[in-house]
Parts: C-alpha cells; sequence; structure tokens
C-alpha cells in the first residue's frame, strides 16, 4: 500500500493530483491549510474534494503566520492584481517561503502515521513566479527530509507528479478522470465567484480552452 499525504487547497492542480494519485493505488490522507489567505473559501472546497473521494481530511489552521508573510494574498489591506503570472505585479501575490512552511508540516505528519509519500500539486505553470514549485525546490526538499529523518524508513518521499506540466496538461487529465472540476475553486480573491480577472482565474479560463474542456467555473467578468 503506498500511504499518502497530500495537500489538498480545492484547486484544479491539487484536487486532479489527489484523484490521479487514488487511481494509482495511493491511500491517501489530505490535509489543507488556513494561512490567513483570502481566498478561505478554498478550505471548504478541499473538504468537499476529500469527502468524495471517500479520503480522511485534516485542516491545519496557521492562520495567524499570514500577518507574519508579506503578501497581497493575505494582507487585508492589498488589493489583489489583475493580469496575467508574467506581469511584474504578480509577485504581490508570492507568499513567503508558503509550500516549505506547509510541507514542513506535512512532512511531519506523514512521519508520525508512517506514509511512504508526501504529495503536492506544484507545476510547471508557475515556476517563473513561484520558486517553490520548481523541480529544483522538489530534489532539495527530497534531500533535506530524508536528513531531517536520519535515513531511517519510511520517511515520507517527497513527490510533486506535475512539476513538468502546465495548467493545460493538468485539466486535460483531470478530464480524463473525471474531476469535478465545478466543485474547485481557485480565485485569489475569495469571492462567491470566480473574478474572472485575477491571473489565476485568468490561467484558468485559458487552460480550459487550450485543452478543449468545456469551462463550468461561474466568473463575475
Amino acid at each position: 500500500m503506498k500511504k499518502t499525504v497530500i495537500i489538498v487547497s480545492g484547486g484544479i492542480d491539487s484536487t486532479t493530483l489527489a484523484y490521479y494519485l487514488k487511481d494509482k493505488g495511493h491511500d491517501l490522507y489530505v490535509l489543507s491549510f488556513n494561512y490567513g489567505q483570502k481566498q478561505v473559501k478554498e478550505i471548504l472546497i478541499a473538504e468537499k474534494i476529500a469527502k468524495k473521494l471517500s479520503i480522511p481530511f485534516q485542516l491545519v489552521n496557521i492562520q495567524k503566520i499570514g500577518g507574519l508573510l508579506k503578501s497581497s494574498l493575505t494582507d487585508k489591506k492589498e488589493k489583489i492584481p489583475k493580469g496575467h503570472y508574467a506581469k511584474e505585479s504578480m509577485k504581490s501575490t508570492v507568499v513567503p517561503n508558503r509550500n516549505m512552511i506547509m510541507l514542513s508540516i506535512a512532512a511531519g505528519y506523514a512521519r508520525s502515521i508512517k506514509a511512504n509519500y508526501l504529495a503536492y500539486a506544484a507545476h510547471g505553470g508557475d515556476h517563473l513566479i513561484y520558486p517553490d514549485c520548481r523541480p529544483g525546490f522538489v530534489r532539495a526538499l527530497r534531500m533535506a527530509l530524508a536528513e531531517s529523518f536520519g535515513y531511517q524508513k519510511p520517511w515520507p518521499e517527497l513527490i510533486a507528479p506535475f512539476v513538468s506540466f502546465d495548467k493545460t496538461d493538468i485539466i486535460r487529465m483531470g478530464y480524463m478522470l473525471g474531476v469535478p472540476f465545478e466543485l474547485t475553486y481557485s480565485c485569489y480573491k475569495g469571492l462567491d465567484k470566480h473574478c474572472g480577472v485575477c491571473s489565476t482565474c485568468i490561467e484558468r479560463k485559458e487552460a480550459f480552452k487550450k485543452a478543449n474542456v468545456s469551462d463550468p467555473t461561474k466568473y463575475e467578468r
């Protein structure tokens, strides 16, 4: 049995990864994080996805840490920028060391339940803006985890199956796996509907179009 702790945000990437790993026979344990993000709605979505897949769900509340990590995703006074990820303004959406923090906590949990793997949905479309989604980060953290657990098995091996994929690839895969895209949530603004103009909404719309898959998302614009 491939016992695996997976971080799920409720977005397309992590939801598709959950479906992908379950299809591959992994025994999944879902962690989701409240780190003070504006899009706190995603946590409710992550729990729904876990229930739909009949896998255990746990919420890790580190909400107060949001005040320490300067980002437009956590600072209520700072507006979420509009436009593509490639724009300079999109760097304001970087939450410093977010993935490292979440993966470190998840690794401790994975070790405590003797999981074989720790998974997260880093993908190629995030490489430009988010360093902790790049292959080099995955390799380095995989080695660091082995060191931190003294190479005493079972230590959780970090896996990021989508690290070389883009969002279009993920949507195509999700479509084949029957992922309920209509349940997933991506918007940085945390509105009832996707805003349609923030970077992740634009990426979402464009990826569905490129993948030639019908987009079930309701957008404000």
